[in-house]
């Protein structure tokens, strides 16, 4: 009976076999290497990508809101229309349907008869007030009154910077601010002064400083300088115009002087008499500063001038002012 004897295994072959299969370790070891690092450059440049996504999509949103901010400091008014009911009943209509438009850091004046509802139109704007029909769009404003409204208690300087206080500035951060504008308008040495010590045309400088130092994007300024003698008209004209040019706002400006409306707004709208409706809207395409004696300045004064003769009704004389026109 033969037997079998098994040969033992090659060992070359068995070599072969376990350097193939470490081979095969090896290349799938690499192929995972290669796959992770694939995936991590993949995950980087998607978190690139997501934060280049995000970075633009900030920018683009930081610009839409400065954009919005822009244009949403201008004035407009759509079909605007405001009545008062005294307490007899009887009803008197300020404003009918009135339609404007103040592009941002822009002055609009508005000029017509006295009762015509101007500040009416102001108070509006500032939102003391809700028209009865239409739409008052407006960002925030600050109301100039005609009266100087000055607290008596305080000084001058202290009236001037009273909107900066109220917005949270110390009394000293507050002077400081308000100081150099008087040294501007020539109220100094009058910092300490109390409104009783004050002329008329002083008092209302410091209004109009109370006013500007609010910080609001939109002034509305109801006959400012109306109560400034003839050469202080002229000279806070000037200032007010290169105010302006340092510190864009959007003013809406109110006044019976048609040539003020000519040397310091971008647009003069004309209202009617009561109920006031705007008549006509004049475009003044001058460069600052503007002289009184310029004939574009006369032509554009003579049109203003001329919509308002057509627009005085003969029953309402033109600078009698009567009962609820505000």
């Amino acid at each position: 009976m033969s037997s079998t004897v098994q040969e033992p295994p090659d060992r070359t072959q068995f070599e072969i076999v376990s350097a193939a299969k470490t081979t095969d370790a090896a290349q799938t070891t690499d192929a995972a290497q290669t796959t992770d690092a694939a995936q991590t450059t993949d995950a980087a440049q998607t978190t690139d990508a997501a934060q280049t996504t995000d970075a633009a999509q900030t920018t683009s949103a930081a610009q839409t809101t400065d954009a919005a901010k822009a244009a949403s400091a201008g004035i407009s008014l759509s079909g605007v229309s405001r009545s008062y009911r005294d307490p007899s009943g009887a009803v008197t209509e300020a404003l009918r349907d009135v339609s404007l438009t103040a592009a941002p850091h822009t002055v609009l004046a508005v000029v017509g008869p006295s009762g015509c509802g101007k500040t009416t139109l102001l108070e509006l704007v500032c939102g003391l007030q809700t028209p009865d029909v239409g739409v008052v769009q407006a960002p925030p404003a600050a109301l100039m009154p005609q009266r100087d409204l000055l607290l008596p208690w305080l000084g001058a300087l202290d009236n001037a910077a009273l909107a900066l206080r109220i917005a949270g500035a110390s009394k000293a951060d507050a002077r400081a601010q308000a100081q150099p504008l008087f040294d501007e308008l020539g109220l100094a040495g009058f910092e300490q002064a109390r409104p009783g010590e004050l002329s008329g045309g002083m008092r209302q400088r410091v209004a109009f400083l109370r006013t500007l130092l609010s910080g609001k994007q939109a002034l509305c300024l109801d006959e400012p300088f109306g109560a400034l003698d003839a050469i202080t008209r002229m000279q806070m004209q000037g200032w007010l115009a290169d105010a302006l040019r340092r510190e864009p706002r959007t003013v809406l400006l109110v006044t019976h002087d048609v040539e003020e409306a000519v040397l310091l707004a971008d647009e003069v709208v004309v209202l009617s008499a009561r109920p006031g409706r705007a008549l006509t809207r004049i475009e003044v395409p001058l460069a600052h500063p503007r002289q009184r004696t310029d004939q574009a300045a006369i032509a554009l004064r003579e049109r203003a001038l001329a919509a308002l003769g057509l627009g005085a009704r003969t029953d309402a004389p033109l600078e009698t002012s009567e009962r609820g026109g505000r």
